[in-house]
C-alpha cells in the first residue's frame, strides 16, 4: 500500500510517500480501507507521534489520527463489525495513523460513519468533535440555559465546541478574528467578540463554562470571567490549581481519548443536522507532505483532509 511516512523526527520535510506492507489487524483490531484521513496542526510536535508511551523510538511513523473508511478485515475478537461496514474513528496517538491506504484500529475506537456525511466530512470529525464532546459533556457537564464561552470559535475544536454547546441549549459566546464572525455565528454563537480589539475579561463575567484551546494569557484571563463554581476546561496545558482555588472555580485539563459510544452520538448529531463537519481543504494522499506544509499557512476554518480513495 501507499503510506505517508517519516523516518526521523521533524516537520513536513521528513514526510515522503512510500510503498509499505499492508498492516495485519491484531486481536480486537479492525483493518480499515482508508477513504479519507484528517491531519492536525500540531501532531508532528507531539512526543507520542514519534515514540511509545514509555519513550522508545517508533520511527518510521505514519501520521494522521482521524479516519473514515470501510472495514476490510478483522482480527480475532474484533466484535461489532463486519467487512464492508462504513466506519470513522480516532486512532490512538502512539499508533501508526491513517495517512495510508489501510490502517489498523482497535474496534472500540470506531463507530458507524454518519450516514449523511461523506468520508471527507466524517474524517474531519473524530479528534476535534470528540474533544469538544468530552470537554463540554464529560467534564463541564453543560446544561441548557448556561452561558458558555468558547475561545477560538473558528478553531479546530472551537467549531465543534460552539455547535455542541448550542445543541446542548447553552447561550454561546465565542472569540475569534473579525473575519470569522459571520461563520462563527452561523455555527450557533449568540455573541461574538473580536479578540483583536476587545478584551473578553473586561466585558464578560459570571459565566458558567469556559472552553479554552488557546492557553497562555487567554487561559490566565479566563479564571476571572467565571462565576463561583464555574468550570474552566483547558486543552493547552494543565491549569494552576492555586489560581483556580483563589477564583473558586473548577479548572480541568485532559487529552482526548477514542470512544465508540461518543463517536456514535456525534454521528447522530451530524445526521440530525445539529452538528456539521467543517473541512478547510483536501489533498490527495500522494500530496500529503504539501498538506502538512499548507496547514501552517492561511486557510479556511476546519480540517485539512487527505483523500486516499476517491
Amino acid at each position: 500500500m501507499l503510506a505517508l511516512r517519516a523516518h526521523h523526527r521533524g516537520g513536513p520535510d521528513q514526510l515522503a510517500v512510500e510503498d509499505v506492507e499492508v498492516p495485519v489487524p491484531g486481536e480486537g483490531e479492525v483493518l480499515v480501507a482508508v477513504h479519507a484521513a484528517a491531519i492536525t496542526l500540531t501532531e508532528l510536535l507531539w512526543d507520542l507521534s514519534w515514540q511509545t508511551r514509555d519513550g522508545a523510538d517508533r520511527t518510521p511513523v505514519i501520521p494522521s489520527h482521524e479516519v473514515s473508511g470501510v472495514v476490510a478485515g478483522l482480527g480475532e475478537h474484533a466484535a461489532g463489525w463486519t467487512v464492508g461496514d462504513e466506519v470513522y474513528g480516532l486512532v490512538d496517538f502512539d499508533r501508526n495513523g491513517a495517512a495510508a491506504e489501510f490502517v489498523t484500529v482497535p474496534a472500540s475506537a470506531l463507530a458507524a460513519k454518519p450516514a449523511k456525511a461523506t468520508h471527507i466530512e466524517a474524517a474531519a470529525l473524530p479528534l476535534a468533535a470528540l474533544t469538544a464532546w468530552q470537554a463540554l459533556v464529560d467534564h463541564a457537564q453543560v446544561r441548557a440555559g448556561e452561558r458558555v464561552l468558547v475561545h477560538g470559535g473558528a478553531g479546530g475544536v472551537g467549531v465543534y465546541g460552539v455547535q455542541l454547546a448550542a445543541a446542548l441549549g447553552a447561550h454561546v459566546i465565542a472569540t475569534d478574528l473579525p473575519a470569522n464572525e459571520a461563520f462563527v455565528r452561523s455555527l450557533g454563537a449568540a455573541e461574538f467578540l473580536d479578540y483583536t480589539t476587545r478584551r473578553f475579561d473586561e466585558e464578560l463575567s459570571g459565566l458558567d463554562v469556559v472552553l479554552d484551546a488557546v492557553g497562555g494569557d487567554t487561559l490566565e484571563r479566563s479564571y476571572a470571567v467565571l462565576r463561583p463554581g464555574g468550570r474552566l476546561i483547558t486543552l493547552a496545558a494543565p491549569p494552576d490549581p492555586a489560581r483556580a482555588s483563589r477564583n473558586t472555580v473548577q479548572a480541568m485539563f485532559f487529552v482526548v481519548r477514542p470512544d465508540h459510544e461518543e463517536l456514535t452520538k456525534i454521528a447522530a448529531l451530524v445526521d440530525s443536522g445539529d452538528l456539521r463537519p467543517v473541512v478547510a481543504g483536501t489533498f490527495a494522499l500522494t500530496d500529503g507532505r504539501a498538506a502538512f506544509e499548507a496547514i501552517h499557512g492561511p486557510r479556511r476554518p476546519g480540517k485539512i483532509v487527505l483523500i486516499a480513495r476517491p
